[in-house]
């Protein structure tokens, strides 16, 4: 009996454990087991499980943020805490200056209240309306188009095709042939952007511009390098009837291609124009402070770029579909993962600017293959095999024998650029974030004879696009005064006199079939 009172007042003391409930929980389990579904009047309602949860989790917030404040009260703001002590003078008399607000509030309304809810309400707008103003507005994507083939082909004599085009005067009337290999993302149809054909005119100059292979038009070349490059520059010069030599142009990081033709083709050269030169960032020759100035130059994004495409190259497949290969047009500088500088930046954003730049990334990209952009990207930043550096050579001593050389050993030798003794102009913009100035300050550093046009208040596009002015200058350096093409050369008219001999006329003076002067 004692064990029953027991369990008795045991089960009043806690009633909440023997409730219905429980009860019922623990006879659907046993009907669960045996394999009787228990009723649903018997299952609880989880949504109301859910609901009385959600309550709780509200209160304990409530009695949560209650106990905040009373911590808050009595810490900091006691009477002789530093910021009660600070703000308290200041805060009495903006309360009095304000005061007369109160009169427009409804009687019923504690002024505390009121306006700490109008001072939240006006945080929020306040901050809602910077948010939008910085906020640009979303510029629609456009998709690119696919144009008809254009160029003339040459055929070269590993059996590939490479497309180019040409503008300027005719092969006959040119006094200057300029070859120029484009740059990344770029093809034949950049050349040097809104050059004008007048100024071609004047200086009587022949430009021809070309398509990389697996660009534009032209065949890709798997396992290309630099070398391979240079070959297929002068392959081009002499398809295009280059007889003599040619100038090259080189702009960004299509300059490589025009540093390999110093290297690999000087004798066919007459001088190289650079504006904005790339070099290798890994190039063994840059000092640290050079290296460290190049490098913080550029964003996070390149950076980054850059690293893999010299030690995992094919994961830039991934970055260049979702780009410049994805189909549709972006941001330059997103697709060249590069930060603009304020005149660069109003220059790309201009609608003549914009329709040439999407047109030539239209047709760098029509054979939709990614490897030739791989390819671009590694050769960029592998080994060049040379340096800028090695574009100058010691003069060779007069004489021979161990004493020459040994005199040779101990004497200052004179430099000079290998092969070609054409110039080589730089023009490099102060304010270019794409190629910083510290590659053509270290050029110069490298190669003493190179003559640097410092552009203290140009980027990296503003000189060398739709600039008439900079592209008078860059040829009045170049070439001087302008003097036109050359004349055309007049072809020989044979003619016959009344006895039946055949002669052949040049202008004013007549040449017999014996070569007698008449």
């Amino acid at each position: 009996m004692s064990e029953v009172n027991e369990s008795t007042a045991w089960g009043r003391e806690f009633p909440g454990l023997f409730d219905e409930d429980v009860g019922k929980s623990t006879s659907d389990f046993s009907a669960a087991v045996e394999g009787e579904a228990p009723a649903a009047g018997e299952v609880g309602d989880w949504r109301f499980q859910v609901a009385e949860f959600a309550k709780g989790a509200a209160e304990m917030s409530v009695e949560f943020g209650k106990g905040v404040r009373d911590v808050v009260k009595q810490s900091i703001l006691r009477e002789d805490s530093v910021i009660v002590r600070k703000f308290k003078g200041p805060c009495l008399r903006i309360c009095r200056k304000l005061r007369f607000l109160n009169e427009y509030l409804p009687e019923d309304r504690d002024p505390v209240h009121a306006w700490s809810v109008i001072a939240g309400v006006w945080v929020v707008a306040l901050a809602a309306i910077l948010v939008n103003a910085n906020q640009t507005t979303t510029p629609l994507v456009q998709k690119m188009k696919m144009h008809p083939a254009t160029a003339t082909l040459i055929l070269l004599p590993d059996g590939r095709h490479l497309a180019y085009q040409e503008r300027g005067v005719p092969a006959d009337e040119a006094r200057y042939s300029m070859i120029v290999p484009h740059y990344f993302l770029s093809s034949r149809l950049a050349g040097i952007p809104g050059l004008k054909d007048s100024l071609l005119q004047d200086f009587g100059v022949r430009l021809v511009t070309y398509d990389l292979p697996g660009f534009g038009e032209s065949d890709p070349h798997p396992g290309r390098n630099l070398e391979s490059s240079a070959m297929d520059m002068l392959h081009l010069s002499n398809a295009v009837n280059v007889t003599g030599k040619f100038w090259v142009v080189g702009y960004s990081d299509g300059s490589m291609h025009a540093w390999a033709s110093l290297r690999y083709i000087p004798d066919k050269l007459e001088g190289a124009i650079m504006v904005a030169p790339m070099v290798n960032p890994y190039d063994p020759r840059l000092t640290k402070g050079e290296r460290q100035t190049i490098w913080g130059k550029w964003t996070a994004r390149k950076r980054m770029m850059y690293l893999l495409a010299r030690k995992f190259p094919r994961l830039l497949t991934y970055f260049y579909r979702r780009s410049f290969l994805s189909g549709s047009h972006g941001p330059i500088d997103k697709l060249l993962s590069v930060s603009l500088g304020k005149r660069d930046r109003a220059l790309v954003e201009d609608r003549i600017f914009e329709e040439f730049w999407q047109r030539d990334v239209e047709e760098s990209v029509r054979q939709a293959n990614v490897k030739p952009f791989l390819e671009e990207a590694a050769l960029q930043v592998s080994d060049w095999g040379f340096s800028i550096a090695d574009l100058k050579v010691h003069n060779k001593h007069k004489g021979e024998g161990f004493l020459v050389w040994l005199r040779s050993l101990y004497s200052l030798a004179e430099e000079r650029v290998s092969g070609s003794l054409g110039p080589i102009h730089i023009w490099q913009g102060a304010e270019d974030t794409v190629v910083p100035p510290s590659m053509s300050d270290f050029i110069h550093r490298v190669l003493p004879d190179v003559t640097l046009h410092k552009l203290p208040y140009d980027g990296h596009f503003t000189y060398f696009y739709f600039c008439d002015e900079c592209h008078q200058q860059i040829f009045t350096t170049v070439y001087g005064i302008p003097q036109g093409p050359l004349a055309p050369k007049v072809d020989p008219v044979p003619t016959e006199d009344d006895d039946g001999k055949t002669e052949v006329a040049f202008s004013d003076i007549t040449i017999d079939r014996d070569m007698s002067l008449v």
